[in-house]
Formats: structure tokens, C-alpha cells, sequence
């Protein structure tokens, strides 16, 4: 497969969503890649998580560099998620022949999910606004790790998650988080998470070079524009639309 100039602007606009918000990879990516161009479940994972994997670090670097990332929170989500995130593709394997159909579900499941969780961030954020001020952020190891283990596995069989569900997590965690530094921290700790469900994926997955190709050349350029306007914006702008098709193709799937 050659380079798709229709997923390559696909890829672009999941991209600049992913920077901006840090919600929207695998939410986004997967279910356009079922849906619209007909790929098969298993194979839009792969390669949308392959894609993520180059991706992440982007938007992660800017943040970085602009100290928008809690390295503390990091290690600890990826103590659960790394591991998790590999057993999920462990699951798909041990699925075999019934991985598609019963991965299309999951993925709709999933979606549902992070349609859910634009609404219950939007009503925290907004709780907190009214209160005025941000409680201290005190670590909780052994919640993060769960967050983390929770977040790693969903990504590792949905490519779903590493984004929406765990953003609202932390934020149901530590109220007391910037929304920079949620968008950061998440970036942050989704490459090792990523990382470790893409080889799972190249192991026991249908990883598709062209097809991962064609999405990194959108993706990269959007999510680092997105991540660069993070810092300054909010994601009150994407998040009626996102809520929407996350929903609508949540339910296409289930």
C-alpha cells in the first residue's frame, strides 16, 4: 500500500487534536480508519498505534521543554500501563480468529467510553473553575499505578485511551492538575505505554507500513502545531465535536 493522500489528511487533523487536547489518537484514528476507509479492526490498531508511537514524542517534546509534564506522575502511571498495555495484545492473540469481530465491539465499547469522558472532564474542569482554586497535588502511588494499568490495557486491545480515558482519570485523581499539565503528562507517559502495545501489536498484531506511513505524514505536522497551541488554548473549541463523533461511532460499532 502507497501513500493515501485521504488518510494522510486524516492523520493531520487526528494529529492536531492529539496536541491540542492530548484526546483523540487512537479515539479518533481507529474508528476513521474502520469506518471510512474500511480497514480491518485489527489492522487499524496496529498501525494507528505504530503511528502514535512516532507521534507522541512530537507533542511531548514541546511540553517538555515548556514544563508542562509531572515526571512524577509519569513513572508511576507507566509502572501500570506498560505492562498492561502488552498483555492487551497478548489477549487479542489469544482471541485468533474471532480478534476482529469481537475487537470492532470493544473498540465501539471504548469509544463510548471516551464520549463519556469529554462530558465528565468538561463538568470537573468546570467545578473547579467555580471553586476558585486548585487543591495541592499530592502523589498517590498505588492509584496511579491502577489509573495506569487500566489505561495501558484498554490501549493495548482498542489502541483507545492512552488520551481520553486516562486524561480523565488524572483529572478525577488530582484536581489540582493545569490543564497544560494534564495534556503534557499524558503525552509524557503515552510513549512508553505505546510503545509497549505496538510491540505486543508487531509481535501478534497485522501492523501495515503503508498504511502507518500515510497517517505520520498528517499526523506529525498536526500534532506538533496542536501542541504548540496547547499551551495558550483550551479544548472547549474541539470537544462538542469530538463528543459527537466519538458517540456516533461508538454506537456504529457496538
Amino acid at each position: 500500500m502507497g501513500l493515501d493522500p485521504a488518510i494522510a489528511l486524516a492523520g493531520l487533523v487526528v494529529g492536531f487534536s492529539v496536541g491540542l487536547t492530548g484526546m483523540g489518537g487512537g479515539a479518533l484514528m481507529t474508528p476513521i480508519l474502520v469506518l471510512f476507509f474500511k480497514i480491518q479492526p485489527l489492522a487499524a490498531v496496529s498501525s494507528d498505534l505504530l503511528a502514535s508511537l512516532v507521534m507522541k514524542p512530537v507533542g511531548g517534546s514541546v511540553h517538555l521543554r515548556r514544563g508542562t509534564v509531572r515526571k512524577d506522575l509519569v513513572l508511576w502511571l507507566c509502572v501500570g500501563s506498560v505492562p498492561a498495555a502488552f498483555a492487551g495484545a497478548l489477549i487479542l492473540r489469544a482471541l485468533g480468529g474471532n480478534a476482529d469481530e469481537l475487537l470492532k465491539r470493544a473498540l465501539g465499547v471504548a469509544l463510548l467510553a471516551a464520549a463519556i469522558s469529554i462530558v465528565v472532564k468538561a463538568a470537573l474542569q468546570r467545578r473547579r473553575e467555580a471553586q476558585g482554586h486548585a487543591p495541592p497535588v499530592v502523589i498517590n502511588r498505588a492509584s496511579t499505578v491502577l489509573v495506569g494499568a487500566i489505561g495501558g490495557l484498554v490501549v493495548g486491545i482498542t489502541s483507545v485511551g492512552s488520551g481520553s480515558l486516562i486524561i480523565v482519570m488524572l483529572l478525577l485523581l488530582y484536581p489540582g492538575l493545569r490543564a497544560s499539565e494534564l495534556v503534557g503528562t499524558d503525552l509524557i507517559q503515552a510513549i512508553p505505554l505505546v510503545g509497549a502495545a505496538t510491540l505486543g501489536h508487531l509481535l501478534f498484531g497485522d501492523v501495515r507500513l503503508g498504511l502507518t506511513a500515510s497517517l505520520l505524514v498528517g499526523a506529525l505536522p498536526g500534532v506538533y502545531v496542536g501542541a504548540r497551541l496547547s499551551a495558550r488554548a483550551d479544548d472547549r473549541v474541539v470537544r462538542p465535536a469530538l463528543f459527537v463523533l466519538l458517540l456516533t461511532s461508538g454506537l456504529k460499532l457496538v
